[in-house]
């Protein structure tokens, strides 16, 4: 068994697909949605905002997975949990010894890859999964011995990349063996099928599950997601130091002009800067260009059901073409 069919054998996923964590947005309701749907549901350790409260989070959401399995008899995918790997963030040592401690599944670590961190989560056999933008942010994370890349491509909501996903997914596949995520611009079952013929092993959406009930997004965030377009989109360092893509339309109503999306601000994940701006961030809404594709806000069972849907119709129309060509 090659070691990507090994990665995936421990996933026992109804769909080849993560819930990305979505800061604020992500939180217990959603985690354990997309779990008990047969999907990987994650979430920001910063969304919880002490480490004290962070840990009865992960305590919940084992308790009430390891219930569900046993009502159902069926194994549930694993959940995951987004460590910011900063210097800034003066919690990511507390909450990876609390992660080591409650023995979580997944960890997916951003902005910074760490050996130390890896081999860590390895002892207990937890996965490492790690955001990237472009080849030499991945050769790094390969040399640390992660299990997993995701690959985050020109158009993803939040902190995306400005890659191509085609080409980006073929140069890491000559170069890694383990998993390969793709995010960006996904919202669709067709989507995800899409991401499996470019040589992706998961799809990884975020705007898509921002428009589910069991998200923290209020009704305003998701209608202007049903309202938006790709024109809407805008790629900007002006909120958190890093590029990533808002709603216009909210950073408008917010106050920011068209010249100030192109100054910077400091990076900074110290918990009083999480706890004045994640105030502000609940009404600058980030959305990815898959918000095109989004005209519906429901559950997280009626989205999972549409997206497999879609994704086993998207399966049979390729192996139709078997027959034309």
């Amino acid at each position: 068994m090659s070691r990507r069919a090994e990665l995936l054998s421990k996933l026992h996923l109804r769909l080849p697909l993560v819930a990305s964590p979505m800061f604020i947005v992500s939180q217990l309701d959603l985690v354990l949605a997309s779990c008990k749907n047969g999907l990987i549901g994650t979430f920001p350790a910063l969304n919880n905002r002490s480490s004290e409260g962070f840990e009865q989070w992960l305590i919940k959401i084992k308790e009430e997975l390891k219930a569900h399995e046993a009502a159902t008899g069926k194994k549930l995918p694993p959940y995951g949990v987004n460590l910011i790997v900063h210097k800034s963030n003066p919690r990511v040592q507390a909450d990876l010894e609390i992660c080591i401690r409650q023995e979580v599944p997944i960890i997916i670590t951003s902005l910074g890859a760490v050996g130390e961190l890896v081999d860590r989560v390895h002892s207990y056999g937890g996965l490492v999964f790690h955001d990237v933008i472009n080849k030499r942010h991945a050769e790094k994370a390969i040399a640390a011995g992660v299990d997993g890349l995701i690959l985050v491509c020109n158009g993803a909501g939040g902190h995306g990349g400005m890659l191509n996903p085609i080409p980006f997914v073929a140069e890491i596949r000559e170069i890694f063996d383990g998993l390969i995520l793709l995010a960006g611009t996904l919202s669709t079952g067709q989507d995800i099928a899409t991401a499996l013929q470019m040589g992706a092993d998961l799809a990884y959406m975020g705007t898509r599950f921002i428009n589910t009930h069991e998200a923290i997004a209020s009704e305003k965030y998701q209608q202007m997601i049903i309202n938006a377009g790709t024109k809407d989109i805008v790629y900007t360092a002006a909120v958190s130091g890093i590029k990533a893509n808002y709603i216009w339309q909210s950073l408008e109503s917010a106050g920011i002009t068209k010249e100030m999306l192109e100054s910077k601000v400091k990076i900074d994940f110290s918990e009083e800067k999480m706890n004045v701006e994640g105030k502000a961030w609940k009404d600058l809404w980030s959305a990815g260009q898959g918000v095109a594709s989004i005209k519906d806000s429901l559950s997280v069972e009626d989205l999972t059901n549409r997206l497999y849907k879609e994704f086993k119709q998207a399966l049979k129309q390729q192996q139709s073409l078997l027959d034309k060509y």
